[in-house]
């Protein structure tokens, strides 16, 4: 029985396993976790407890990089950074796996009655964060989750419709269908160029401006926003509201922030333009 550290061929084949086991999840399909442990024993020549523990530090790293955990292998902290670089292997080498994650459908699909689930942002709770959501933040600034999560235009599409359903089922549920009827997908009509995807209205009639960003993982999760949303936000601030979904996959939920966000999150640039003088 082997023993001392994975190696990167090992790492590579559990993180693989599991993603497989979490597709099987996520659709609902049966898969038996012993079967996938003694497949693997086979390949790798670990214990059976060496593969439960290690699939926990997989469910540990999940949520780093905005991605739902495996249901029954609970989160065991202090990852090895190798087992963090196996995930964002296998990631960065199937850019398709959010886009068929079956709660996240697929684009295009009709929502009705489809009221998110509005939660408190985790700046203005009165809990202090998780003890693990700095070595969180610090993997996912490592790895750069959130230009990953941008990349993915599918999720970010169907994070509009999403939002776009609520903002309808919430003003019918007032009764102001004369206002539904009058929301519209901004980005999607006149494309990502207004600062906001979607222009809705609140019960009374005030402008509600939703720049939406959606990922699969957990509310702390980072995610991108550009320098014109940002100027848009300033320049609206009665009425600008960044409608962030996350947990997408598994079941949405959401919140909003409100201008100005850096009361609210840390914004580090990440490019510049270069131009020649």
């Amino acid at each position: 029985m082997a023993e001392g550290p994975w190696t990167d061929e090992e790492n590579d084949l559990i993180v693989a396993d599991y993603f497989a086991m979490l597709a099987d999840d996520l659709c609902g399909r049966r898969y038996v976790k012993a079967e996938h442990n003694r497949a693997l024993q086979e390949r790798i020549d670990r214990s059976k407890g060496s593969i439960e523990f290690k699939h926990a530090n997989i469910s540990a790293l999940m949520p780093a990089f905005g991605q739902p955990i495996l249901t029954g292998y609970l989160p065991r902290f202090n990852v090895q950074t190798t087992l963090a670089e196996a995930v964002d292997r296998w990631l960065r080498a199937h850019p398709e796996w959010v886009e068929r994650l079956p709660m996240a459908a697929t684009p295009g699909m009709a929502f009705t009655n489809d009221r998110l689930f509005l939660d408190t942002p985790p700046t203005m709770r009165n809990t202090p964060p998780p003890e693990e959501a700095e070595q969180l933040r610090s993997i996912a600034q490592h790895f750069d989750v959130a230009a990953q999560q941008e990349r993915n235009r599918a999720l970010g599409r169907l994070g509009e419709e999403r939002a776009l359903a609520h903002e309808r089922a919430t003003l019918r549920g007032a009764g102001r269908n004369d206002l539904a009827d009058k929301v519209e997908w901004t980005s999607d009509v006149q494309g990502d160029g207004a600062g906001y995807d979607i222009f809705s209205f609140a019960p009374d009639g005030t402008p509600r401006l939703l720049e939406v960003k959606t990922t699969n993982g957990w509310d702390r999760t980072p995610f991108h926003i550009s320098q014109n949303e940002l100027r848009v936000a300033d320049e609206n601030r009665d009425t600008w509201h960044l409608f962030r979904i996350y947990n997408n996959a598994r079941g949405p939920r959401a919140f909003e922030l409100r201008p100005p966000l850096d009361h609210h999150v840390t914004l580090t640039p990440t490019s510049f333009q270069a131009r020649f003088d």
